[in-house]
């Protein structure tokens, strides 16, 4: 059954959306929208626009939107750590770097055993403060959001970094372009997009899910979910442990179990979504090709730990 924003596969889908919630459109004019990260202290959302080399902010208070950073060094994936600093993956930098409290921005990672990272993707803190990314080729590949050069590693895999050690660590290596990421809400699982079918007709397209052990070593791998609509990009997941990923037609919503439910629908290839609205966090963020869209959902978003 489809409404007008809304296309359900389940039932249980019902229970996540209210079918009279507009997805809303609250900004236009990007070249390519992705990487939002929200901070409820200051009521704001963050998000990248690579190929204009910028962040902007959108103030969930006065609807307002202005640049957060420029140049950015072609930023993609963003999140907030625990102590609500920005953390943030960086094309142009080919690093992973983070904002402190008084605005300066150091680097957490730009090499692994010694070779320049590719163009880090997206990210996300654990609870016990290690950062884990992703690490494709995308952002060297060309000039349009990045800087064109070799690649050094040889590979494009997920990484864990240590940032009280300065530790990384290759925690994932048989990915053709990994993408995505985030965790279980009790961090016990953790799921990857792989989105390989960029460069092969017959790649990937799909999400991995995997077991995390002690010291953050992963088991398992098996695919998830495959994209019945384009590529998955970059996805949350709520307190429910339900999956909302982007797609080429919007946002699709799957049960833990391996269920598609229904999706969001959207005007634009959607590239990352973040949940935002103050404390309850039910509201969605969607990050389209050209605009931040928004819609408010019956779930919320799963905390950090």
């Amino acid at each position: 059954m489809a409404d007008a924003d809304y296309e359900i596969l389940d039932s249980r889908f019902r229970r996540c959306i209210n079918t009279t919630g507009k997805v809303e459109k609250l900004y236009e004019g990007c070249r390519w929208a992705e990487g939002p990260a929200y901070q409820p202290a200051w009521r704001s959302l963050v998000w990248s626009d690579i190929p204009n080399d910028r962040i902007l902010r959108y103030d969930e208070a006065s609807g307002t939107v202005g640049v957060f950073r420029y140049p950015a060094g072609y930023t993609n994936g963003n999140t907030v750590d625990r102590q609500g600093r920005l953390v943030t993956c960086e094309h142009g930098g080919r690093r992973v770097s983070r904002t402190e409290h008084d605005g300066v921005v150091v680097t957490l990672a730009d090499r692994h055993e010694g070779k320049r990272l590719n163009s880090p993707n997206d990210v996300v803190v654990k609870s016990d403060d290690t950062v884990w990314f992703t690490d494709p080729a995308y952002g060297i590949e060309s000039d349009y959001e990045g800087h064109l050069a070799e690649p050094e590693i040889g590979g494009c895999h997920v990484y864990r970094l240590d940032p009280a050690s300065g530790d990384l660590r290759a925690v994932a290596t048989d990915f053709a372009r990994p993408n995505g990421i985030a965790f279980s809400p009790d961090e016990d699982l953790l799921y990857v997009a792989d989105t390989g079918a960029t460069h092969a007709e017959d790649g990937p397209r799909h999400l991995r899910r995997f077991a995390v052990g002690e010291g953050g070593t992963l088991t398992g791998g098996e695919v998830f979910a495959v994209c019945t609509a384009g590529l998955f990009d970059g996805f949350r997941l709520d307190v429910g442990g339900r999956l909302w990923v982007s797609a080429a037609d919007g946002v699709h919503c799957y049960d833990p179990d391996g269920t598609l439910l229904g999706k969001v629908k959207v005007p634009e290839v959607v590239a990352n979504v973040e949940f935002g609205g103050g404390p309850k966090r039910n509201y969605l963020y969607i990050c389209g090709t050209t605009s931040l869209y928004g819609v408010k959902v019956m779930v919320n978003g799963a905390k950090r730990l």
